[in-house]
């Protein structure tokens, strides 16, 4: 069999090349629902975060019931590797009907609390055409906030973020090319919610971006902008005594930040979670006129807590 020759520097460099990507784990969304349970213990915004909680849970059984159903397509997805595209575009897919059983799933599963905005939201989700919740989702994975009602992002987002998370789990990405300066999430297009500064192993102090819809995990160098790819006087901002390991990076360039999870500060810190849990930092940032770029989907942009 013919094959490619190695010298040893070239061998050393290959096993000590950390990985591209890191997959989310297949319970991604009962993790994240157990730190906001436990982050919300004294916490200001505890109501909101339980609430959260037990929409991350719901996220979890909808994952684990229907992890074999709705599969990628195979076609399209060679297509994409082929012309160097995420398998799984937010832009397109959203637009067509696959995810939409995942959203009649995740309603079924979610236990609506006694809230009666909580339950008005549930209502309008449930009684919407397809073609309404699909317009309302192309908003919410393109930014376009004004078009999707407040009120409905925690759970129309829950929804995209386990059809993604389904999806790119039954992919294999061993044909996905890296590339620098990967400013969008190679798997499906979507920005990052956050960074997260890894603390074990070969990928001790390298950054990861995760992606705010499919929650894959890109590769991206540390002290440069993710936004506008500056590397000027970046700055790190903090709450004191918060415990959640979180501090924004802070680009001058473009007057934008993005929040960094250190696992060497938080070695049980989940990036949604602690993106949630630290909601006072952005207030604190805004107030300074600094701007808020990276989506979370659980969470309605200038939408009370």
């Amino acid at each position: 069999m013919a094959g490619t020759i190695l010298e040893p520097g070239q061998i050393e460099a290959a096993a000590s090349k950390p990985p591209f990507l890191n997959l989310p784990p297949r319970d991604l969304f009962a993790l994240r629902s157990e730190r906001l349970a436990k982050l919300a213990d004294g916490h200001p915004f505890a109501d909101y975060l339980r609430l959260l909680a037990a929409v991350c849970q719901a996220q979890q059984q909808v994952l684990d019931i229907h992890l074999a159903e709705l599969p990628v397509d195979a076609h399209r997805t060679r297509e994409c590797f082929k012309h160097d595209l995420p398998p799984l575009a937010a832009d397109t897919l959203v637009r067509e009907d696959g995810w939409l059983a995942l959203l009649d799933a995740w309603l079924d599963a979610f236990v609506v609390p006694d809230n009666p905005a909580v339950v008005g939201a549930i209502e309008q989700l449930r009684e919407a055409d397809s073609g309404q919740r699909k317009a309302w989702a192309v908003g919410l994975v393109s930014g376009q906030y004004d078009i999707v009602p407040p009120a409905l992002v925690p759970f129309l987002g829950a929804a995209l973020q386990v059809a993604w998370s389904h999806w790119l789990l039954q992919l294999d990405l061993s044909d996905l090319r890296e590339r620098e300066d990967q400013t969008l999430c190679p798997c499906c297009g979507a920005p990052p919610m956050a960074g997260i500064i890894r603390h074990r192993g070969q990928l001790n102090g390298l950054r990861y971006l995760v992606c705010s819809l499919c929650a894959c995990e890109w590769h991206y160098v540390r002290v440069k902008c993710s936004l506008c790819r500056s590397t000027k006087k970046l700055d790190y901002l903090h709450l004191e005594g918060a415990p959640q390991g979180v501090k924004a990076e802070v680009c001058p360039e473009c007057n934008g930040y993005l929040k960094q999870l250190y696992l060497e500060l938080a070695p049980d810190g989940e990036s949604l979670s602690a993106d949630l849990a630290t909601l006072e930092l952005d207030l604190l940032l805004a107030e300074q006129g600094f701007q808020r770029q990276a989506p979370n989907l659980l969470l309605a942009p200038g939408g009370d807590a």
